[in-house]
């Protein structure tokens, strides 16, 4: 026989308790039932483990209902991200034509949308063309003109839906206008929106035609060398009106060395020749078939 005095007496509560779950009645609350120990057992482990079982009970139904909420709310965000990601690759379908003036972008430009060559002139307007590639869908040509005076508010207009970058210059005239395509294509590379947006760049080195032209590897070490020179003069300005700038902020390319192309790591620079005065875009349309 038990004896029943050395059981403790146990009184149970029932207490209302928020927030609604299923099982819950009419009035939305849960009921919970409380373990009260009777003296003077009211400390002993009969007791503790009474009221922990009780209360794993009442929680476990939230347990699994956070666990699920917070699996659906990280789903989510993901979803959402990709859909964002996507959509923001989607509608960057620009590729900005640029260059100084005299560089052939024009003539590049009627060779890939018009299948001719067109007579050209400077602009003080862009051309824009739509460039179907094979199994990629459509791209959006933009020519920026290359006159000093409207050429940045053109590119401000369309930077932001750029895919692609193709910098167009002259590598028969580049020993001339160095300074100024250095100073062009450094602009365009430190560009705020550019580095965030990290479009593909091409450095198309026209003109190939010419007999004294040189080639994408010669352009690219005379290049690196004016840009290094470039850099050093614009972030000496920059730190002397920008009081207590951030230099990082300014740098093109890695503090400590000279400058060269593959050390900016936002973007990917590549070099390719072409002469569209011959018809001879085949580098530039393989790029093209690449980042579409």
């Amino acid at each position: 026989m038990v004896n029943q005095s050395a059981i403790p007496h146990i009184n149970q509560t029932a207490v209302d308790i928020c927030p609604v779950t299923p099982g819950s009645d009419q009035s939305g609350l849960v009921k919970v039932n409380f373990v009260e120990i009777a003296p003077p057992y009211a400390g002993t482990l009969f007791g503790v483990t009474n009221a922990v079982a009780n209360l794993c009970g009442f929680m476990a139904p939230y347990a699994v209902g956070v666990l699920v909420k917070g699996n659906v709310l990280v789903l989510l965000t993901l979803v959402i991200f990709i859909f964002v990601w996507r959509k923001g690759r989607v509608s960057r379908r620009g590729i900005c034509l640029v260059g100084l003036c005299e560089s052939g972008k024009t003539l590049i430009f009627s060779q890939l949308i018009y299948k001719k060559a067109v007579e050209s002139f400077t602009s003080m307007k862009e051309n824009v063309g739509v460039l179907d590639i094979a199994n990629k869908g459509a791209l959006k040509l933009i020519d920026i003109p290359g006159h000093e005076r409207v050429r940045q508010r053109f590119f401000d207009s369309y930077k932001n839906t750029a895919r692609g970058i193709v910098f167009v210059l002259d590598s028969f005239s580049l020993n001339k206008d160095i300074r100024d395509v250095a100073e062009y294509l450094y602009t365009i590379l430190s560009d705020p929106v550019v580095s965030s947006n990290r479009p593909q760049v091409l450095i198309l080195c026209n003109k190939q035609d010419h007999p004294l032209a040189k080639g994408p590897q010669v352009i690219q070490s005379v290049l690196e060398k004016e840009m290094n020179v470039l850099r050093n003069t614009q972030t000496n300005q920059l730190e002397a009106v920008a009081e207590g700038g951030n230099r990082k902020s300014f740098y093109l390319g890695q503090e400590g060395k000279n400058f060269e192309f593959a050390d900016i790591r936002s973007l990917r620079v590549e070099f390719a020749a072409s002469s569209a005065q011959t018809d001879d875009l085949e580098n530039l349309k393989k790029w093209l078939q690449s980042v579409a």
